[in-house]
């Protein structure tokens, strides 16, 4: 779905207030959601300025969360509620959020466990007022486990190293990205979501924020280790062709070894016939070898034809089972 970017005279709120919404994703997060909204709304409240949303979206929880943010939406008319009709995943809800938030003069992503401090977001404000157009919050430091840090370490390491868009390091979807930036956002309707990677590649003035991440409130996370490999395998496939390329090196390599290899053979048939020596371990071993080789490397290609198959299709990327907007002037 593409969206017209707005003039800038256009791009403020009621009687010239601006409008921020949050967009906050939730999976199974019942435990800790009241506490999250009280702190959002405590740290908010020193913005009177402001026109405020607050955009629940819902990823098809299977606990009472959608019931919590009824709750919330009952008790507080600037909160919005979206709900899945299944669990399609965090970056999905994320672009849900985006598009019901189109016409806000800026969008904050931001997720629900406390991790990511709201009095963060203040600052995120302040810096789009001094004309950023994109604030992601960089990770100073983190309260994670030390498998967790590493495994972020060598997946933004890999990234750096094989991404054709420069995607900055330590950085989450935690940000602020301006109106005009989430129009363009909007634009990239690709299956196979890695929002950070998307908004690096649209460009604008963007600038970090470093922040140190808090420990999770409550719950556990929505990201055990197979979601975080079929993450890391959308943001390195997604945005770079690399694989690829170090397949046709790895069989110029092999060749140019076994170009070598039979040269060799061939010199001591030929001058030293009495060290020829039958080599059928070593045969049997290359062809284990090669034919892994040959698996992984069919494997890499076919896993950029899936994404090739799966945009042919061109299905919804998400379905809402129910949408409960609140009252959008600011107030309370």
């Amino acid at each position: 779905m593409a969206i017209t970017p707005q003039r800038d005279d256009d791009m403020v709120g009621t009687a010239g207030r601006r409008r921020v919404a949050y967009v906050l994703p939730v999976y199974n997060e019942e435990a800790g959601i009241a506490a999250f909204h009280a702190a959002l709304v405590e740290a908010t409240d020193t913005r009177p300025d402001l026109d405020l949303e607050f955009v629940y979206v819902d990823d098809g929880s299977r606990d009472d969360s959608l019931a919590h943010l009824l709750k919330l939406r009952g008790d507080d008319d600037r909160v919005t509620v979206l709900s899945f009709s299944r669990n399609f995943g965090h970056q999905f809800a994320v672009t849900a959020g985006l598009d019901a938030c189109a016409d806000a003069d800026a969008v904050i992503v931001m997720d629900t466990d406390l991790q990511d401090p709201p009095h963060v977001s203040l600052e995120m404000i302040e810096m789009w007022e001094g004309g950023v157009d994109v604030v992601f919050a960089q990770r100073r430091s983190r309260r994670d486990s030390r498998f967790k840090r590493a495994t972020a370490f060598g997946f933004y390491w890999l990234l750096d190293r094989m991404a054709d868009t420069e995607i900055p390091r330590n950085v989450g979807d935690f940000r602020l990205i301006d109106r005009k930036v989430v129009a363009e956002v909007s634009r990239y309707r690709e299956a196979d979501r890695f929002l950070r990677g998307i908004v690096a590649h649209v460009g604008f003035r963007q600038e970090a924020l470093l922040f140190d991440r808090d420990e999770r409130y409550a719950g556990e996370t929505g990201y055990p280790l197979r979601k975080m490999i079929r993450f890391a395998t959308s943001g390195i496939v997604g945005f770079s062709t690399a694989p690829l390329r170090w397949i046709s090196r790895l069989g110029f390599a092999i060749s140019a070894f076994s170009v070598l290899l039979a040269l060799y053979v061939l010199g001591v048939r030929l001058l030293r016939p009495e060290e020829s020596v039958p080599g059928w371990a070593f045969l049997g071993v290359g062809m284990f070898l090669l034919s892994g080789l040959q698996l992984i490397m069919m494997g890499v290609i076919g896993t950029y034809l899936g994404r090739v198959y799966v945009e042919a299709q061109d299905r919804p990327l998400y379905s809402l089972a129910l949408t409960a907007r609140g009252r959008r002037d600011g107030a309370r």
